[in-house]
């Protein structure tokens, strides 16, 4: 498997709260994207706590030859992470309310494993294929798609498309979406905060990883689009490829 982890500030935001990163151990890969939100500096306190909880918790990584326990392992690195942002929050004054959104995706070359919480997305290409959203946006608007008081082509132009209903930190539990699914050579995954998907359509992020040639010139491609479109946000994304090869070259 081959991955790229890119994050860029974007056109408006003075400072860039999102994270992420691609972690490797024997022949899985764990790619991660966290999206920051609070005042001041406290979306960047929460991603970074959000990263640094995964990242250690990695070493205790049980493997995914047995599903169950590589689930539960999630579910627990995600509930310590909300455990710490919110302690973090409840003593500091200034980072009250702070917290983060959160897609991760341990891979190995049979399955992929994606944790969310909030509204950053994770989609995959299969080889051929089109590009499939493989999450769902905890977030008002979707709320309101699937009540049936708003259609998916108003949901992207709504005045609070950008209010989440579910975040890892702001209350005392949190609880993710899990999705489970086998891939195969020529697939990719593509992790993602809200500030590529607000700005670049999905035809287009298709089109991008369909027609570019290397995973670096992908991420580079669609930064480069989220930012001609405005850059409103931070952009941050990680591409996993299953090369067939094991676990090898990360960008």
């Amino acid at each position: 498997m081959k991955s790229v982890f890119k994050t860029d500030c974007g056109q408006i935001r003075e400072h860039n709260e999102d994270n992420g990163s691609v972690l490797e151990k024997d022949d899985v890969v764990l790619a991660i994207v966290v999206d920051g939100m609070g005042g001041h500096n406290a979306g960047d306190v929460a991603s970074a706590l959000a990263l640094a909880t995964v990242t250690s918790r990695w070493s205790e990584f049980p493997g995914l030859s047995e599903t169950d326990k590589a689930i539960e392992w999630l579910k627990q690195t995600i509930d310590k992470a909300n455990h710490t942002i919110f302690h973090e929050a409840s003593e500091n004054e200034a980072y009250k309310g702070m917290g983060t959104t959160l897609v991760a995706a341990l891979c190995n070359e049979a399955q992929v494993i994606v944790a969310n919480v909030g509204d950053s997305r994770g989609y995959l290409l299969k080889d051929h294929g089109n590009l499939e959203q493989i999450t769902e946006d905890h977030s008002l608007v979707n709320e309101l798609v699937k009540a049936g008081q708003l259609s998916k082509e108003d949901a992207a132009y709504h005045p609070n498309k950008n209010v989440i209903t579910k975040a890892v930190g702001t209350e005392p539990q949190t609880e993710c979406d899990i999705q489970q699914f086998g891939w195969s050579k020529g697939d990719l995954l593509l992790l993602c905060s809200d500030g590529l998907t607000d700005m670049v359509k999905k035809d287009t992020m298709e089109h991008i990883l369909k027609g570019t040639s290397s995973l670096e010139e992908m991420a580079d491609q669609l930064i480069k689009e989220a930012n001609d479109a405005g850059g409103d946000d931070n952009i941050t994304l990680t591409i996993v490829e299953h090369d067939g090869a094991g676990v090898g070259e990360k960008i």
